[in-house]
């Protein structure tokens, strides 16, 4: 998820595993611990645009590489903190911060790679936006009253209800891969994959991707916590092949080298942008979620095989986008 909500879990778990009167300092300590997994966005390259998004998110992020995580945390705090916690109290707060970051952006829409290095598939559950102030909310609320009060009680109910929250989300999924299942076959496609996921900061508007036929369909769905549903019926997109659509390009080469990499980090589902045959998007992620506005591709240029592709953003902050998206999340009527 974002910085801030990976330090406050962390905050929360290391005051959940500390005495009354250690709440505040383990506050500090599990912060550190739950945002320093995220060092690896440091990982870049200046002649190798895609080296960043591979490594985001990856071995550091990993179950196996906590006790390691969590050391380096903790030789890093021990020349601040040494006066006034033994090194074995600031361990364990360093753990405790940093044991569930790769599990929380698990949770998310665009995974990690959390069983590295056994196996290297970057595993994402789709149950919660990479920012949710919902999640973010309970966290904080806990973590605060844990310090003020001196109680690890407070940030025990807040793991709690965060935990409640996720549940909410696990559940939403399931509702919208079900509406998605039916629209599919009201439609007489055989669904041959499936991938919904929430939209930002948010459990009530989801992005629906299935495959039939070589075709990507993308719809949107609403689904309002124990209560009805609607589905925004949206664009579809033929599947990239290489072989059909830039049978050009040599094989081996660079360029074909980076198709091959930004295919499996977008997990297969990549196409064509139509108003730009030059670049290859990943349809998991849109401006809104029943079209095919993407938020970031990859720029090929098959005249040039053996230079790099250019990783490029697309994302739309305009005022329109903004409000179609809220109409969405309302359910309301798009013009």
């Amino acid at each position: 998820m974002d910085l801030f909500t990976q330090g406050l879990l962390g905050a929360g778990m290391a005051q959940s595993g500390a005495k009354n009167n250690e709440t505040r300092i383990a506050a500090g300590v599990g912060f550190f611990a739950g945002i320093i997994a995220d060092a690896d966005i440091l990982i870049r390259s200046e002649n190798d645009p895609l080296l960043n998004i591979e490594f985001h998110r990856h071995f550091t992020h990993s179950i196996f590489f906590v006790p390691l995580g969590a050391l380096i945390a903790a030789f890093l705090l021990w020349p601040f903190l040494r006066k006034r916690l033994p090194f074995a109290r600031i361990y364990l707060f360093t753990f405790l911060g940093y044991c569930l970051s790769g599990v929380l952006d698990a949770f998310t829409s665009y995974g990690t790679h959390l069983l590295w290095p056994l196996n290297g598939d970057r595993l994402a559950f789709n149950i919660i936006s990479v920012i949710d102030p919902v999640f973010t909310l309970i966290l904080l609320t806990a973590v605060i009253i844990a310090f003020k009060k001196y109680t690890h009680t407070a940030a025990r109910m807040g793991l709690l209800l965060a935990g409640i929250y996720l549940s909410l989300g696990w559940i939403q999924l399931q509702r919208a891969e079900n509406v998605a299942a039916t629209l599919a076959q009201e439609r007489g496609h055989a669904i041959e994959r499936l991938l919904v996921k929430p939209t930002l900061a948010n459990l009530v508007l989801w992005r629906s991707i299935y495959q039939t036929d070589g075709r990507l369909y993308v719809d949107a769905i609403r689904i309002r916590p124990f209560s009805g549903t609607r589905v925004y019926p949206g664009d579809s997109v033929e599947l990239f092949d290489l072989a059909r659509d830039m049978p050009e390009l040599p094989v081996p080469s660079m360029l074909a080298d980076d198709i091959e990499r930004f295919t499996t980090f977008s997990d297969g589902l990549v196409a064509i942008w139509q108003e730009r045959p030059d670049v290859l998007i990943d349809v998991r992620y849109s401006n809104l979620p029943m079209n095919l506005s993407p938020l970031w591709g990859i720029e090929m240029d098959a005249a040039q095989p053996h230079q790099h592709a250019r990783y490029t953003l697309y994302r739309d902050a305009s005022s329109e986008t903004r409000k179609k998206f809220m109409t969405l999340l309302m359910g309301g009527d798009l013009e």
